[in-house]
């Protein structure tokens, strides 16, 4: 049985720069983001039963998915995220569990903003939350993703509060100061996770 990480944080916490920096150290680590970005690609089942339900507008002229018509509309028809979470997460989750077994290095990390929220976490030995303060959430992320700080507060809003994310952590890392306070953060926590998959 493989020995998995789940690792989490808000928005705009550094979940990636952590987890890139697991990476370097050979471990391998599975993005629930990457997994439901591609559950949308081309001709998969996920976006025909999309376009069954929304016609075209719900596309580009390519025929890929229009992310920003589908998102302005299930933000306003709160009833059909529903429908589209019971699309997708059991696909989602099926791509997970698939990477997760097909991983090759002493554990695995499983990367998931939503880990919690979509109850991921039963799949991991431990939780690790990469943690800033909300102030610093809402200014790294309006500045990287260039949106107003209202979106990134709905954003917010809708994952849980930063107070229930720790709850759910055996492991923290701040990531308040800049990227170096980070690598030396990550290198005693492989430590641990290399001696506890081995046992």
């Amino acid at each position: 049985m493989m020995y998995v990480v789940g690792v989490t944080g808000g928005i705009g916490s550094g979940k990636t720069t952590v987890t890139r920096l697991f990476e370097q150290l050979g471990v391998v680590v599975v993005d629930a983001d990457v997994i439901a970005r591609h559950i949308m690609d081309r001709g998969s089942p996920a976006m025909q039963a999309v376009q069954q339900r929304y016609g075209d507008q719900a596309l580009h002229t390519d025929g890929s998915l229009n992310r920003a018509w589908l998102r302005a509309h299930i933000f306003a028809h709160p009833e059909e995220k529903a429908w589209l979470n019971q699309l997708t997460h059991p696909l989602i989750r099926e791509q997970i569990l698939a990477q997760l077994q097909a991983a090759k290095s002493s554990y695995v990390i499983l990367s998931a903003p939503l880990l919690i929220e979509n109850g991921l976490q039963q799949f991991c030995q431990r939780v690790l939350v990469v943690d800033v303060d909300e102030a610093t959430q809402c200014h790294r992320t309006a500045n990287r993703d260039n949106v107003s700080s209202q979106q990134v507060k709905a954003v917010m809003a809708a994952q849980v509060s930063r107070e229930k994310r720790l709850e759910h952590a055996d492991d923290i890392i701040d990531n308040r100061g800049d990227v170096g306070n980070l690598q030396p953060q990550v290198q005693q926590l492989h430590q641990l996770y290399l001696r506890l998959a081995s046992q």
